[in-house]
């Protein structure tokens, strides 16, 4: 396993955000990509954030905008993001948090990734699980 960060979803604003943690925690950006430069071109405006990593000392701090206009507001923003290197274990785990609980997305192959799922737990915790593609960008993890 890779790990467990923090996924934190703005409405529109996580440019901003991101600028302001570097300013306010002196936070190093790792990645970003915007919709419009990604293959989901048709899932959010052109300039929203699809994905992107800051570190804050050893930590890192995963965000994106979400398009949705249901989007969730803080608190419920914020995810566990659980990173893994074998797409058997993500399944697994997947399955496991989702026992009880409510899947938004069913773990699958997507365009960066050979595992990607999101759900709700049974606590209301929001997870998403992920499995790199092999040698994608650690930082996006």
């Amino acid at each position: 396993m890779l790990g467990v960060k923090p996924y934190i979803t703005f409405k529109g604003n996580c440019a901003e955000a991101i600028d302001f943690y570097k300013q306010a925690l002196g936070a190093d950006e790792l990645f970003r990509q915007t919709f419009g430069e990604s293959p989901m071109k048709e899932m959010g405006p052109a300039d929203a954030i699809m994905h992107a990593t800051i570190q804050v000392g050893d930590s890192h701090i995963m965000m994106c905008d979400d398009p949705r206009g249901d989007a969730a507001e803080a608190p419920s923003n914020i995810s566990l993001a659980v990173g893994l290197d074998d797409a058997e274990q993500a399944r697994k785990i997947f399955n496991n948090l989702a026992e009880g609980g409510t899947v938004t997305m069913p773990i699958d192959k997507t365009f960066w990734a050979e595992a990607f799922g999101m759900l709700t737990d049974k606590f209301g915790i929001n997870w998403m699980v992920n499995c790199e593609k092999a040698g994608a960008d650690q930082a996006t993890a």
